[in-house]
């Protein structure tokens, strides 16, 4: 069992930047995969971002690949996701989720999330 708290949301114009922060508690935070997905109002939740247990595979959407960034320091139990350049269609609820069983070999769906948190806000002003 993971539980995963996340932070770091705002208010920002367009072209500014954020970093949002996940601490995770439980043990086996170094071997899970982890990511972020976000949710917007009246659409449907989009898998953003996802790393490998060791942090050497990143894995990005479409939409966000080249202005976003996820990073791992397992020494803290912390995922961050490094956002620049952001728009407002990038407005959302962005949750920290994790994944058991090892390494991913790809950006992740929201159904292999095992656990998440109660999502951060994000709104980009234009």
């Amino acid at each position: 069992q993971v539980q995963l708290v996340e932070s770091g949301g705002g208010l920002v114009q367009a072209g500014g930047s954020l970093r949002l922060s996940c601490a995770a508690s439980g043990r086996t935070f170094s071997s899970y995969a982890m990511g972020w997905f976000r949710q917007a109002p009246g659409k449907e939740r989009e898998s953003v971002a996802t790393i490998s247990w060791g942090g050497g595979h990143t894995y990005y959407a479409d939409s966000v690949k080249g202005r976003f960034t996820i990073s791992r320091d397992n020494a803290k139990n912390t995922v961050y996701l490094q956002m620049n350049s952001l728009k407002p269609e990038d407005t959302a609820v962005y949750y920290c989720a994790s994944h058991r069983g090892g390494s991913a070999r790809y950006l992740l769906t929201i159904a292999e999330y095992d656990y998440w948190g109660q999502g951060t806000q994000v709104t980009v002003s234009s």
